[in-house]
């Protein structure tokens, strides 16, 4: 049986005698690589059919997920493998998630697949759909500055309103990314003075670069050497893509709300001045988010408030 390291690095390079091998000796037909995933998603992420082919037949699920909860679908889409997509979506892969995960279309879009991600919104891809951040697809084109994917998203619809767990929705985007044309898209006149007129700073700092891999600085270098020996970039261009996804998605999921200003809000009854209960309030959001705790009686009668029955701390 292989390691997960052996496994990916065998896969990727389209081994099918090996990969049987291994199936025939009794590995799970969905064994999980050491990165990307299992093998149906191996070749969706290369493109492989007949790897996927394979696997499929032996049992894998189609639609299972890899530690990132990403699906074959996803990985095909992140890497603009359309003749995979179409093969996965009509063998049952599921186009929408469940609410609030990253889908095939918000890949595709990032990553400027247009074909790809023109094809999922004609299978029915939720345009609405929201990322674990609460970033819509739009927001994904607005960022990667995708204008005519953006274009495409608003004249079937898109709804321009959502907000991230950041309070940062379509607009903000756009003006923090100097995205003025799809500002202009997403706002009626007077809506897109107003913004204009706003100084840059309430808009924020842009952040599209906010970290580099040793990995996207090696395809860099690589692409460079490409442009200097006059040579295609298409393959390095879609690998940088990928990547790209990758190290913004990382950086998206791994920043909380909880940067925002909370305040614990602990409520008493002159009642019943034994008992209390919590909870903590989001100020941007003027409501309680998350956890409250139950009623609790102390020993000790606390210090009520001078006047009303809510004290915040």
């Amino acid at each position: 049986m292989p390691t997960p390291t052996a496994f990916v690095t065998t896969l990727e390079v389209g081994d099918l005698d090996k990969a049987a091998a291994w199936l025939d000796a009794g590995l799970p037909p969905d064994f999980m690589g050491s990165r990307i995933g299992s093998g149906l998603m191996i070749g969706a992420w290369e493109g492989n059919i007949d790897l996927m082919r394979l696997f499929i037949s032996r049992g894998s699920d189609i639609n299972g997920l890899n530690g990132n909860g990403e699906t074959a679908l996803v990985l095909a889409a992140w890497k603009g493998n359309l003749e995979a997509v179409k093969w996965l979506i009509d063998r049952g892969a599921r186009i929408n998630t469940r609410p609030r995960q990253w889908t095939a279309l918000h890949y595709a879009v990032f990553a400027g697949h247009t074909e790809v991600a023109e094809y999922l919104m004609a299978q029915g891809a939720d345009i609405d759909a929201l990322s674990t951040n609460g970033s819509s697809v739009l927001m994904m084109a607005i960022y990667e500055g995708r204008q005519e994917l953006a274009k495409t998203l608003i004249e079937k619809g898109a709804d321009r309103t959502p907000k991230n767990d950041w309070g940062d929705g379509a607009l903000e985007w756009s003006m923090r990314y100097n995205q003025l044309n799809i500002a202009r898209m997403i706002t009626n006149p007077e809506e897109f003075n107003i913004a204009v007129s706003q100084p840059k700073e309430k808009w924020g700092e842009p952040r599209r670069s906010v970290r580099m891999s040793k990995e996207l600085e090696n395809l860099l270098e690589i692409r460079e050497k490409l442009v200097e020996r006059g040579a295609s970039t298409s393959a390095v261009d879609k690998r940088i893509a990928a990547e790209r996804v990758r190290i913004v998605r990382s950086e998206m999921d791994r920043q909380a709300p909880a940067a925002r200003s909370q305040t614990l809000e602990i409520t008493a009854s002159r009642s019943k001045p034994k008992e209390q209960s919590t909870q903590i309030i989001y100020d941007d959001k003027g409501k309680a988010v998350g956890y409250k705790a139950p009623a609790t009686t102390y020993f000790g009668t606390p210090k009520m408030p001078p006047k009303g029955n809510v004290k915040n701390y």
